[in-house]
């Protein structure tokens, strides 16, 4: 058995460069639950349910085109409670593989009207649609999910609400005091 690769990403679709011509072509990879659970600890999940991609792949005067779908079913913890939050995402993409250091350089300078695609740098003889579909999935999750129940969870923790911590918060605070005092 051959140990694991340190430099490999969790989840791994290469796609050799000369596989891939001019023609569109379907290209699907879905992540197991090994791969999905190490790519859930990498980016601070509960768990990933499920995580697809879906591409048209070709190659272009520009490089290698992927357009398609990511899916994915998440669970993350809500930043004030940490309690379980359900996210689903489903996401177009448009990306656009360029060698580091491309082998024939093209003779003029082309315009792209590629303008939505992002562009990923590859090395070596192959593309990673598994690391493809795994950034854009972490990119495309909610940054500070919050459950429904956090302010009232908060509120009873004793935490206060953001206009009440600021200065204009301990004087109302001070007011409701000398109000107290006065009755």
């Amino acid at each position: 058995m051959t140990p694991p690769d340190a430099t490999r990403p969790e989840f791994h679709r290469p796609e050799r460069v000369e596989t891939i011509g001019e023609g569109k072509r379907s290209i699907a990879v879905a992540a197991n639950a090994a791969e999905r659970a190490a790519l859930a600890t990498r980016f601070g999940l509960i768990e990933i349910v499920r995580l697809n991609g879906d591409y048209l792949v070709a190659r272009t005067p520009a490089g290698i085109v992927a357009e398609g779908r990511v899916t994915a079913d998440v669970i993350q913890a809500c930043v004030a409670t940490g309690e379980p939050l359900s996210a689903r995402i489903d996401e177009q993409v448009a990306l656009c593989f360029v060698a580091d250091t491309p082998a024939d350089p093209p003779a003029e300078e082309i315009e792209l009207s590629l303008d939505a695609l992002d562009i990923i740098p590859f090395d070596g003889g192959a593309i990673d649609l598994g690391e493809a579909t795994a950034e854009t999935m972490a990119l495309a999750l909610e940054p500070f999910p919050r459950s429904p129940n956090a302010d009232a969870i908060l509120r009873k923790a004793g935490v206060l609400a953001e206009e009440e911590a600021g200065p204009f918060g301990a004087l109302a605070g001070l007011k409701a005091k000398l109000e107290e005092k006065k009755a």
